[in-house]
């Protein structure tokens, strides 16, 4: 693989890590004063200045921007302004909970999804396919809120057999599971089935077939690994996709993970909560999107030498 390639991909990475840090940094600070949510508009004006001057937030804001990029560097983070601890702590707090809730999403999404398009790919416009693709459409049509308060309604609340909140137990996992990879899966089943039906339709497939390759193993060593690109390029979004629902999954079902404390801090003007967050869901996804650029020079080494001439 190209150096340049390479260097080129990553210089990207922190330019767009930088831009989002950058972004976020400044509106926050421009949408709202956090002392004055913190002590309320009723607090006296000598302890609201001894507060802005504690926190460093009576100086221009490109000075904050300065010293914040400064112990960006250094590895400070800054600290909670509603308990004083660090920024990063009470993220690692959450981090666990909200790890494990997308690692069974994934699992879920990829052990329903793609093997549903290879299904239905293979059995192009029978009964079985339309219904596939159909069940597909309708997962990812129904937003994970409304779905994930009609299971609330009817597995919690009218049958009593799972729990609407809490992460102690399979039994807390089943709805949140459910709920943010329906749609996912919905979507990898479309995708791999597209990407399956291109392969098949190829000149080197016809001709395995016409060698009398088995049909097993046209699927097996040729369909699937060249329609493994497409399938590769969705699980870069699917990253995103999967954090922008688990901050809507953990508030519906109180799982107290990041996004439940993303929408807390958000809600209390804790900035420097926040800003780790976005800076740790960012980094996340660009490292995913340069990880699935430099596998597609893995995949396929012409896209190296075709991004590298431009």
């Amino acid at each position: 693989m190209p150096f340049f390639y390479i260097s080129q991909k990553l210089f990207r990475a922190i330019l767009t890590i930088w831009g989002i840090v950058t972004f976020v940094f400044v509106i926050l600070r421009l949408s709202g004063d956090p002392v004055l949510q913190i002590l309320g508009p009723d607090a006296e004006a000598d302890a609201i200045e001894l507060m802005r001057h504690a926190w460093g937030l009576d100086i221009p804001i490109w000075k904050q921007y300065l010293i914040y990029l400064a112990n960006l560097l250094k590895g400070d983070l800054g600290f909670s302004y509603l308990d004083g601890r660090d920024a990063v702590t009470i993220l690692i707090e959450r981090l666990p909970k909200t790890l494990s809730l997308m690692g069974a999403t994934a699992v879920f999404t990829f052990m329903i999804g793609i093997p549903a398009g290879i299904y239905a790919a293979l059995h192009r416009n029978s009964f079985l396919d339309r219904a596939t693709m159909s069940l597909a459409v309708m997962g990812l049509s129904v937003p994970n809120f409304f779905l994930g308060i009609l299971m609330i309604l009817l597995f919690s609340v009218t049958w009593r057999i799972l729990p609407s909140s809490g992460s102690e137990t399979w039994k807390h996992y089943t709805m949140p599971v459910i709920t943010m990879a329906t749609a996912e899966a919905g979507v990898f089943a479309r995708f791999t089935r597209s990407a399956m039906l291109e392969v098949l339709n190829q000149d080197y497939i016809r001709m395995a077939i016409a060698k009398g390759v088995p049909w097993h193993k046209v699927v097996r060593l040729h369909a699937l690994p060249n329609a493994a690109i497409p399938i590769v390029t969705i699980s870069g979004f699917f990253v995103g996709t999967l954090i922008a629902g688990g901050v809507i999954t953990e508030n519906v079902f109180a799982w107290p993970g990041v996004g439940r404390l993303l929408v807390e801090s958000v809600t209390n003007r804790d900035l420097a909560v926040v800003q780790v967050i976005i800076l740790m869901i960012a980094t996340s996804m660009v490292l995913t999107n340069l990880t699935i650029d430099l596998t597609y020079g893995w995949l396929d080494p012409r896209i190296c030498d075709l991004r590298s001439d431009n």
